[in-house]
């Protein structure tokens, strides 16, 4: 039987979760280091005959507790949650976070969250997640927390690639600054995201590269650097490349930034106004002003024929 990840949006919901192998974190993007986490809760829980439980935040803690920093996150909660249930977790529950639950104390949200409805088997945490009232839920708490109660606690090492230690944060470094590929590579799964496919200005289309608008559907998602990507799209189940240009199309002094996509197929018609997994796989180039349409015509060319070889690699 197909495993099915049991998702809980409300504390007082969690039912049928004791002695549960749990795990604590943001985790957003999910990346390899993260994975480490979630592999060794699940197979913890499976030696020992019980669920794999992940507890998360919704919105992230830093949008509640930096407002005028908003952070712009590397994937959203539905990527998350089909992620987590490929990688074999059995229940997730998802904590609303606001200003009022983040005066909670680690102690308290280990007593009346972590304790009251999953009285955990064993607890598996990353090496620097912090939870709780000015963060004070740190592993060292934790280590003093389970011993006292019998609970054992698995503190997961850092995964490092280059002597490079995998963060969310530098995860979004390098997508701000272009290095999707390098991106990828650290989430261990292709950096894009949900997109609506809408009609754009037409002016594409009237220089023989037709190409239509595409419009993140959550408004938190982090977008990349400016420029032209390699793309791979997916709809029902199906791959279509495509070539991305990201920007304010400085060669028709536009200031908005707008992301268009020339999908490889023949006809266009059929995928507006639908929603879309946009993948980006490769970055190209920088934006570029040109001095007419007809020199941005050759250079999209150029593009274009470079992204067909390129797109092989990815077939």
């Amino acid at each position: 039987m197909e495993q099915k990840l049991k998702v809980f949006n409300q504390i007082n919901d969690v039912r049928d979760c004791t002695g549960s192998v749990v795990t604590i974190g943001s985790f957003d993007g999910l990346h390899r280091g993260h994975q480490d986490i979630i592999k060794t809760l699940t197979t913890i829980a499976a030696a020992k005959g019980s669920r794999a439980a992940v507890i998360t935040f919704e919105p992230h803690p830093r949008h509640i507790l930096d407002k005028k920093n908003k952070l712009s996150l590397l994937m959203s909660l539905d990527k998350k949650e089909a992620l987590l249930e490929e990688l074999g977790v059995d229940v997730l529950l998802v904590v609303p976070f606001t200003e009022e639950f983040s005066r909670i104390t680690a102690e308290a949200f280990m007593d009346d969250v972590i304790m009251k409805h999953f009285h955990p088997a064993e607890i598996v945490i990353g090496y620097d997640h912090h939870f709780g009232h000015k963060r004070k839920g740190t592993p060292e708490f934790l280590q003093v927390y389970a011993k006292k109660r019998g609970i054992k606690l698995d503190t997961i090492n850092p995964v490092a690639d280059d002597k490079i230690v995998l963060s969310s944060t530098h995860i979004r470094e390098l997508i701000a600054n272009g290095f999707v590929r390098r991106a990828s590579f650290e989430l261990g799964w292709v950096y894009g995201f949900r997109a609506k496919v809408v009609h754009g200005s037409g002016r594409g289309k009237g220089l023989d590269f037709p190409t239509a608008n595409v419009v993140p559907l959550d408004d938190d998602q982090l977008m990349p650097k400016p420029g032209v990507y390699l793309t791979r799209g997916r709809l029902n189940g199906d791959f279509i490349a495509g070539m991305c240009n990201f920007g304010t199309r400085p060669t028709f002094n536009e200031t908005e930034l707008v992301m268009e996509i020339n999908f490889f197929i023949s006809n266009m018609d059929d995928i507006y106004n639908r929603e879309i997994y946009i993948e980006f796989l490769e970055r190209i180039r920088d934006e570029k002003k040109f001095d007419n349409p007809d020199q941005l015509v050759a250079q999209l060319r150029q593009d274009k024929k470079y992204c067909l070889e390129l797109k092989k690699k990815y077939e």
